[in-house]
């Protein structure tokens, strides 16, 4: 049985915005005198063997969402892109989405896109920037490099129409405290490739060496929960499976994350 979560705290806009910096200024107290080695080799040239791929549509039509936010978004994605698209992580290096990125801002070209913030849809310069993030998750949860740092969303706020993941399998952002991390533990150089199409974020891992496996991702113990101060939340845990490449033979199986959110809409038809 997965733990219930806590009604929301509703903190005030002070207090947040003092948290925030409090935060930031650890991570860059992190990223200068801690003793982790990020990747930032970008390359034109591409290795030669791909490991993982995957898609997802620039745009949705989300309810009570004004579109101009999302083809805010798409220019947002082209400038992270080009900070990250080529990357080749060797090992013993780190992945960092907000250490290649940096801060988002009007000066670099960033607009206002969709943010979420304590359940609520708001604007902010740099928006949509998850949408990567999430594309990114997807793609290393179907390679051997190992998850550092990854936060889940606190609030689920769509339904599940036209889902084709498990919910709770992205990755959200804000920065630079909220970051999106994982370690090359191989003994080989991977490389991620990001690019967009007419309708889509695209992605890829190539990497020096032939797979020896394919993964797969399953999801277990979904439930949707009644909390006794009234809501609902959401719970699951994602589960990945490891096989020896092209067969049936299972050589791992081993919990991923646990999710749990408050649902911001009714889980339930109406009678």
């Amino acid at each position: 049985m997965l733990n219930k979560t806590s009604k929301p705290i509703h903190r005030g806009p002070i207090r947040m915005w003092l948290g925030k910096r409090y935060f930031i200024c650890q991570r860059y107290l992190k990223w200068i005198f801690g003793k982790q080695q990020f990747a930032k080799d970008l390359r034109a040239i591409q290795l030669p063997h791909l490991i993982s791929e995957h898609r997802t549509p620039l745009l949705r039509k989300l309810k009570n969402l004004d579109m101009h936010l999302q083809h805010n978004k798409i220019n947002n994605l082209q400038i992270a892109g080009k900070n990250i698209s080529g990357l080749v992580i060797r090992p013993g290096e780190t992945f960092s989405f907000w250490y290649l990125v940096g801060q988002t801002s009007k000066r670099k070209g960033y607009q206002k896109g969709m943010m979420l913030r304590n359940g609520q849809i708001v604007e902010g310069i740099g928006g949509g920037l998850c949408q990567m993030s999430n594309l990114i998750f997807w793609m290393v949860m179907h390679t051997p490099l190992t998850i550092v740092e990854r936060w889940r969303h606190s609030f689920d706020v769509f339904p599940d129409a036209n889902r084709t993941q498990p919910f709770g399998s992205g990755a959200t952002l804000s920065y630079n405290y909220v970051d999106l991390q994982f370690k090359n533990e191989t003994n080989h150089n991977y490389q991620l490739m990001l690019w967009l199409s007419d309708s889509h974020l695209e992605g890829a891992f190539y990497a020096d060496h032939i797979s020896e496996y394919d993964y797969e991702i399953e999801e277990r113990n979904h439930q949707i929960v009644g909390e006794v101060w009234g809501g609902y939340t959401r719970h699951n845990q994602i589960f990945r499976k490891t096989f020896l490449k092209n067969s049936t033979e299972l050589i791992k199986e081993e919990p991923l994350i646990e999710n749990h959110a408050v649902m911001m809409y009714q889980p339930f038809l109406e009678k």
